[in-house]
Parts: structure tokens; sequence; C-alpha cells
């Protein structure tokens, strides 16, 4: 029987939750004794949706073009900003596992995995997107998403039986859905992500019990994705693989450039602080940020830009001193875009988009960049992702240090056998028989 795959991405999960989880029952169950990497080094900026779409294509921002979970919106406020939620937005690389699995004749699936919104090559799919002012069927809210007919039934049959509010009630809602499409479908390439950890770490800080019971409802997500597994008889063939995206930093204030800009009139705001025109702008990541100009070839905003951000970095009380050009940070991290420069955390700091005054707000959680705790920093700070394994591919008790957030999906390509295009990262073959 061919090898099957199930990734769960626990988002913001690290080595030391894994320190946690690995004593806990469905773990001990299902991933002891398997193939580990110790600590993964992720993308820049360690963001949501950049980090998932690195995992599914191996390769850097600069090939795929995600460089943020929010397209470019000039003076939107923070609860208005649209996601990147479809598929739409890579169209700069449109190679992925769920291709190359599916052109190989496999069948595949996807559940709340970021940027997949109307993907052409998942059979299976619930994706990372939520009900918008209006909507009351969830079958037809992801019907507009790209689910299928097969899978519209299965999500409104489910949305009956589960609160869709919040952590972890989503993630139990599409645990739900996914345990049936295990049971009915048995797709050969399974891709999950949650948000329990992360959202806790938003709102509560890196280290306390709302993390801890994230880190619990996690292991129950295993057990109730693998006992689906072995209800479809599956169990000799299914390799199980948990792994994250990007940890976070503690935060103690978030600080606005923005407003710094409209004072040196590269942005124009009007009486009420609404925003009427601008030359640069400062585009917040959470714990990093990316300057854009209006017009790239202005060479005189270019340089008024730069000066003011070197005179904020050199007082040291903005919130970073370290400043990326676009050539810089393409050369020494792989993002790069249309943007200008980059803005990276002093270490506690976050920045927002306010254009006015107050220049500076405590953690307030209005946004997951203004928590108590965020992340969008350089992969080289704080704590790091994941990645345990387990199954007929994998190794038994093998443990590697260290490997790179773009080896993921060589990696998964390896498992399945089939051929993935394109890819900077490398299988992980010491972890695979």
């Amino acid at each position: 029987m061919k090898q099957k795959l199930i990734v769960l991405s626990a988002d913001g999960m690290t080595y030391e939750d894994v320190e946690q989880i690995k004593n806990m029952p469905n773990y001990q169950k299902y991933l002891a004794g398997g193939a580990r990497v110790k600590r993964v080094r992720s993308i820049y900026p360690t963001i949501t949706f950049p980090c998932h779409t690195t995992m599914c294509t191996g390769v850097w921002p600069e090939k795929h073009g995600v460089l943020s979970n929010y397209p470019l919106t000039p003076g939107t406020p923070h609860s208005s900003l649209p996601w990147k939620w479809d598929y739409k937005w890579r169209a700069k690389w449109e190679e992925d596992i769920f291709r190359a699995a599916k052109e190989a004749g496999l069948t595949t699936a996807a559940s709340f995995w970021p940027v997949t919104g109307n993907h052409p090559y998942i059979d299976y799919l619930m994706a990372e997107y939520w009900p918008q002012p209006g909507d009351t069927s969830m079958g037809e809210v992801y019907k507009r998403a790209g689910s299928s007919k097969e899978m519209q039934e299965i999500i409104e049959e489910q949305s009956q039986n589960h609160t869709l509010v919040g952590h972890p009630a989503i993630e139990e809602y599409a645990m739900a859905v996914f345990c049936e499409v295990i049971k009915k479908y048995q797709p050969d390439l399974l891709m999950l992500h949650t948000g329990d950890i992360d959202g806790n770490r938003h709102a509560y800080g890196l280290f306390n019990d709302h993390v801890t019971k994230g880190i619990e409802d996690t292991d129950r997500y295993i057990g109730m994705l693998m006992s689906a597994v072995e209800e479809a008889g599956l169990m000799d063939c299914t390799n199980f693989v948990l792994t994250s995206d990007h940890g976070l930093l503690n935060i103690e204030r978030t600080v606005s450039p923005n407003v710094k800009f409209a004072e040196a009139g590269l942005i124009d705001v009007d009486e009420s602080g609404e925003l009427v025109d601008w030359k640069a702008y400062c585009m917040s990541g959470g714990t990093s940020a990316l300057v854009y100009l209006k017009d790239p070839d202005d060479k005189e905003v270019y340089e008024k830009t730069w000066k003011l951000l070197k005179e904020m970095a050199d007082e040291e009380v903005y919130g970073f001193t370290e400043i990326f050009t676009e050539a810089e940070i393409r050369e020494r991290e792989h993002l790069g875009g249309e943007f200008a420069f980059a803005l990276e955390t002093d270490g506690f700091t976050s920045f927002g988009d306010d254009l006015v005054r107050p220049l500076m707000r405590i953690p307030d959680c209005r946004d997951y960049r203004y928590g108590k705790a965020t992340h969008g920093h350089l992969p080289t700070k704080g704590m790091c992702p994941v990645f345990s394994a387990k199954g007929p591919a994998f190794k038994e008790n093998v443990t590697i240090e260290t490997a790179n957030l773009i080896d993921h999906a060589p990696t998964f390509a390896k498992v399945l056998g089939v051929e993935l295009q394109g890819a900077d990262g490398r299988a992980l073959t010491e972890l695979l028989r």
C-alpha cells in the first residue's frame, strides 16, 4: 500500500513546548521513538502566512512573494485589514507539495492551511478563512474559499455540533471535519494548521497556564486524528508529522513609525487622523516592519525616508536599531519584494500602523501584532519551531539538532515519492529510512 502523510502545524509551538508534550498520552502513543529535529530555523519575517507558504513550497519568500499575512493597504484600520486567504497571492510561485502530489495521482487535503483558498490542487479543502458579516451557512462560507460539494456537506454537518468562535473551539471543529474526511476519503496528503498555542501566547505571553492548555489541546488533536486513521485501518501506511512555523518574543510596547513619517511630511493625514495620501508607509509585521514607497523610483523620497529611519535608529528609542535595505535583507535572509526597507525589533518592541499620536502604546491584543508576545523578527532571535515525525517512512529514535523551514516540503515530497520542482530546501534524508 502506498504511504500517506498527515502534517499538523501547531502555530507558535517551540522546542520548549515539545519538552512538555512529549510526556502527554497521544504524543507518547503516536510520536515517541520517532524522528525529530530539535530546533528548526524559520524564515524572515517569522509570520504565519509567509512561513506556511514556505513550508508547503520549499522556497524562500523572495520566490513565493508572500511577505505578510495582509496585502499592503495603507490607512486601513487594523480591524478591517484583509488577509491573504487565497492561493492567488502565490501567483509568483505555483509549485508546492499539493500540486506535486496531485500531479503524481495522489489525493490531497488541507485544513486551515494559510494561503490555500481556492487552491486548484487540493481535493478536500477547508481554507484558512472565516465567515464575513452576514454569512450564515458554513458550507457557503467555505464554498467561497474553494471547498468542494463533498467538503461543504461535511463542513455544514459538523457546524451543527460545534461552537465556531475562538480557540480551541474552531480547532475542534476543524478536527471533527477532517476526522470525517480521513474515514470517508482517506487522502494521501493531509496538512492541518492550528492556532491555539500562538493565540494564547499573543494574549498572555510566552509561558503560562493558557499556553500549557494549548499544548494539551494539541496533544488531544493528535489523538483525534490518529484515532480516525486507526478506524480507517490506515496505521501501517500513515506517517504523522507534528511541526510549527515560528517562535515569539515577549513585548513591552508598540511603536508606530508612521507617526514620525506623517510629522516629516511623508504621510498626509486629515484633521480626523485619516490617511489622505502617502509617499512612504511602514507596514507592521509585528516584530518587524516593511517600509514601502508609493513611487519606488523617487530617489528624493528614498533618501529622505532613509535619513529619517537612520536618525530614529540612532536615537535607540523607537523600537529598532537595525535597518535593512531590500537588497541587504534579500542577501541575508532571502526576503525580497517591492518594499524599500525592513525594520527589525530591538527585542521587546512591536511595530504599529497608527498614523497619529500616541507614538507608543502598551500591548493591548487589539491585533495579534500588538499582543503581550508576537513574532515577525529575525529567525535567529527567540525560540525556534520544531519537527517530530513517526511512520513507515521515518527512522526510529533519531534526532538532529537543526534544519531549515525550507526543508519541510522537500521532505514531504520524499515521503510521498513525488517530485517537487524548484525547491530551495532539501529532503531531511537523515530522518528517513
